[in-house]
């Protein structure tokens, strides 16, 4: 195993690298791939006792992070509140630059980067997707659509109309610990012209912490952005998610989290005026037709099980034709069972440790006491894909549930899983067999992606028209997969509150504002009640 050197992050606040007594030390995944080892042994102990200087030299050890105070997480929203005026009056034009330099300083930091989040339990090829996404998001065919998004220019015989967003001022962004790079994504709301203060968690502080000390601030900083600008602080969730609701400088909170929390958090940021951007939980639906190609079909299907379901965004139960099932079924099976745990660090796995097998059990044992069949998997292993009760890997499982009426009843196809479980439902054939796909598909709470597998243009066109629950569709595409300007965020009803649609960070922290200046003299009165 390659060591990466322990680093010790401050707190940046206002323009100042802040250090405090306190700290939060970020793990390798290795702490769970062998808590019984003596390595993990002796971690336990140091973080209860141990000094500063034997935790950094601990091999499981990955970087400290500053932990922030009460009164320091208030100094971060003055410093945003402050500089909201300074960025809001920088130029488009100057923003869209600087953003653009952290195309380039990803690429100098990418092989770096990309190791730390495998040291954090990420797989080698999904570390690698998410650096594409950040990337692709930085590049400068993107920031044009960015451009071209955030002000637009008209000419009427009289007026230039200006369409133009407007920053909604401080913006909170509270990133998924499971993935903390999609707070580099939700920072992009600094393209509207909005400060921001960022919270690392705690349970997960390397890979953000590093890219943003690494790469985005110093970029920030030799583009001299206002003080302020961008503010980081490392603090327990409730503590510092209470502070934002409560101060009167928020006035947006980004949050990434179960759905549970956030749509009470959508409730309680209404009830103080604020706005809350939310990207909550995920239960993704793919629709294979008669007509799919069917390896295709098969290995976008298999993405469910990219970092064991882990993702919110990845495909979690299957509509099946019946003329297909058996086909695809055996596919699965072949292809889900060949997929083997592996050590994040040094392998192309796709699975990582999942610490919720209970939650796994009791959805499966549901499912088949419902009249549900297993196809394959089903067992807790360990690293080497042996069983083991103990294990913290769990075997890729695929389910066959017969019909849309038992499918409407159980948690595997209607409720948000987190574990590497696919559903594959196959209703009864008849002439309304895609209406009854279309209305299933739409009666889904949860709405992040659908996606279509088929070859005839009239059943592209009814989905691509009909679905209308999710951000993003896609068809006879990767489900998980970037797209070049694809919004990569976003969502409807239980993944992204009442007003969720797919957006761009940048418009989601922004609001239209529509400007008239008037290119020929005419009376007022005459523009009110002459002819047209």
């Amino acid at each position: 195993m390659t060591k990466t050197a322990v680093r010790h992050f401050p707190l940046y606040i206002g323009g100042e690298r802040v250090d405090t007594d306190e700290r939060a030390y970020g793990m390798s995944v290795r702490t769970v791939l062998d808590p019984g080892g003596t390595d993990a042994a002796t971690l336990f102990r140091l973080l209860r006792e141990g000094t500063e200087e034997e935790l950094h030299a601990h091999p499981h050890i990955l970087c400290s992070v500053a932990l922030s105070t009460p009164e320091q997480g208030r100094a971060a929203l003055r410093a945003a509140a402050d500089a909201a005026p300074r960025v809001r009056a920088v130029p488009l034009a100057d923003w869209i630059t600087c953003v653009g330099d952290l195309f380039a300083a990803f690429q100098e930091h990418r092989e770096e980067l990309s190791r730390i989040l495998r040291m954090e339990g990420c797989p080698r090829v999904l570390a690698e997707a998410q650096m594409n996404v950040v990337l692709d998001l930085v590049r400068p065919e993107s920031l044009e659509l960015a451009r071209s998004l955030l002000r637009q220019e008209i000419t009427t015989p009289h007026h230039r109309i200006v369409l133009q967003r407007r920053p909604d001022g401080v913006v909170c962004i509270d990133p998924p610990a499971n993935a903390p790079l999609f707070g580099l994504i939700a920072s992009l709301v600094l393209l509207a012209g909005n400060s921001v203060v960022i919270r690392v968690p705690r349970s997960c502080a390397s890979s953000l912490s590093y890219a943003l000390h690494t790469i985005v601030i110093p970029v920030l900083e030799a583009h001299g952005a206002p003080a302020g600008t961008l503010n980081v602080v490392c603090a327990d969730y409730e503590v510092t998610m209470r502070q934002w609701l409560d101060s009167p400088l928020v006035d947006t909170v980004y949050y990434f989290g179960s759905s549970e929390n956030g749509l009470d958090l959508e409730r309680r940021c209404v009830e103080r005026g604020k706005r809350a951007i939310l990207e909550l939980s995920g239960k993704d639906g793919v629709l294979v037709w008669s007509d799919a190609d069917l390896p295709h079909a098969t290995a976008a299907l298999l993405e469910a099980f990219y970092a064991s379901g882990q993702t919110c965004f990845s495909p979690k139960y299957a509509i099946v034709h019946p003329a297909v099932a058996e086909r695809l079924l055996a596919r699965l099976r072949e292809a889900a069972s060949a997929l083997r745990p592996g050590d994040p660090e040094d392998s192309d796995t796709v699975l990582s440790p999942v610490l919720r097998a209970t939650a796994f059990r009791r959805t499966l044992d549901e499912a088949l006491r419902a009249g549900a069949t297993k196809v394959c998997g089903g067992t807790q292993v360990d690293l080497r894909g042996e069983p083991d009760p103990h294990g913290v890997f769990l075997e890729p499982t695929v389910l066959r549930v017969d019909g849309f009426g038992l499918a409407e009843t159980i948690a595997a196809v209607r409720e948000e899983s987190f574990f590497p479980l696919l559903t594959v439902v196959v209703p009864e054939d008849g002439p309304d067999l895609l209406d009854r796909c279309v209305a299933f598909l739409n009666g889904n709470r949860f709405g992040l992606r659908n996606s279509l597998w088929a070859e005839d243009p009239q059943v592209i066109e009814r989905f691509t028209g009909a679905v209308t629950n999710g951000g993003v569709l896609k068809v006879n595409d990767s489900h998980m997969a970037h797209a070049p300007h694809l919004p990569g965020l976003g969502g409807t009803g239980r993944s992204g509150g009442t007003h969720g649609e797919a957006a761009y960070p940048f418009l989601r922290a922004s609001r239209l504002q529509a400007v008239a200046i008037a290119t020929t003299r005419r009376h007022p009165g005459e523009a009110v009640l002459g002819a047209g």
